[in-house]
């Protein structure tokens, strides 16, 4: 699995301690990469170089730059990335996923990880996580959590950069593409320019190698909605196929403003547990200024843009704040068909009852 992060990072250490609890002492803007496997039960590191060696090229199928130029690390991992989407369509016969995950607040790099497989096991996807200060730099209580939300809005920066190489990757893959398909529905049908289009358009469905989704949990989409609200995010990107905050530990209060920025290809999923006790306490820790959070208010749900989903009456759901996995999947296969579709790009509230006054669906 893949991590990229902004936090301080040891290049020597090999397990989770090259992981600090501090942003890099470079600036928090600085992001490095890592391969994480796990392997006995642990989980082993290795901080990539900057530049690829020999080996990491051979190992992601690619050339040296001319001229003695670097091969940055990032085009290693977006080629070992293709590799396996690739692969996963060969065996498994239908677009395979990409999930870019964002973790919420007090996680370590443990925990995150962990989560992560969780989601390539339980939904079959390939899981890139991005990774930031979330464990209150040591402290505990209310002193971690307003520490989180320092942290997060110091990473806006880092997760900006994180996504425009993402963007800019999948810009490459499609001009290849493109480029490509455009000669092969030239070569089959001259001038006619109307079988042109549909040969063009049919192949390029047809090649389209996986969807990519981003999935926000918890403090995640705070430090998202602060992305969308920066000077620096470009709102012309269109990454991702789904967008999917769940259980945001965000204001409900103005949400609209900054989630209609969203752009993506099908959906904006906001998950909401009104019986979620994390978000609870997060509204009580801040004091009585603290307002209403995204994930756990069922009122004044007023995006053009997203689809809210309410799981609050569903079995087995209770006061989780991770109701992708555990007990909430295991038991109810309505909360995991949810979660398999919108983390695979696809059409998540398809079947479900919608409540026309509350504007959301639900899952009961």
């Amino acid at each position: 699995m893949f991590l990229i992060t902004n936090r301080d990072v040891d290049e020597a250490r090999t397990d989770l301690r090259a992981f600090g609890e501090r942003p890099n002492r470079l600036g928090p803007n600085e992001l490095r990469l890592a391969e994480c496997t796990k392997s006995g039960g642990k989980w082993r590191v290795r901080v990539l170089p900057d530049a690829c060696t020999p080996d990491m090229l051979t190992a992601a199928g690619l050339a040296p730059a001319k001229k003695g130029e670097p091969v940055y690390a990032s085009r290693y991992v977006a080629n070992r990335l293709l590799l396996r989407m690739q692969a996963r369509l060969k065996k498994e016969r239908r677009a395979p996923a990409l999930v870019f995950f964002v973790h919420g607040y007090n996680n370590d790099v443990e925990a995150v990880l962990e989560r992560a497989a969780g989601f390539e096991e339980l939904y079959g996807v390939e899981v890139v996580v991005f990774t930031w200060p979330a464990n209150g730099g040591g402290l505990r209580g209310v002193a971690s959590y307003l520490s989180d939300k320092r942290d997060a809005l110091l990473s806006v920066g880092a997760l900006d950069r994180a996504l425009l190489k993402l963007d800019g990757y999948l810009k490459d893959l499609n001009a290849e593409r493109r480029t490509r398909l455009e000669a092969a529905a030239s070569q089959a049908n001259g001038d006619d320019a109307a079988g042109w289009d549909e040969d063009f358009a049919r192949a390029m469905r047809a090649e389209c190698p996986f969807t990519v989704n981003l999935v926000l949990h918890s403090m995640g989409n705070y430090l998202f909605k602060h992305y969308l609200g920066s000077s620096t995010y470009g709102g012309n990107r269109l990454v991702f196929d789904n967008v999917v905050l769940v259980a945001a530990d965000a204001n409900n209060p103005g949400h609209a403003e900054w989630l209609d920025r969203v752009q993506c290809r099908r959906r904006v999923y906001v998950t909401i547990n009104e019986n979620d006790v994390a978000l609870m306490a997060s509204r009580m820790k801040a004091g009585e200024e603290q307002k209403a959070r995204l994930g756990h208010w069922p009122y004044d749900l007023a995006s053009k843009r997203a689809v809210y989903v309410d799981f609050t009456r569903a079995r087995s759901v209770g006061d989780s704040h991770a109701y992708f996995e555990g007990k909430p999947v295991e038991k109810n296969p309505r909360v995991r068909a949810f979660f398999r579709a919108a983390l695979a790009g696809d059409v998540a509230e398809q079947g479900l009852p919608y409540d026309v006054a509350r504007n959301l669906y639900r899952v009961e």
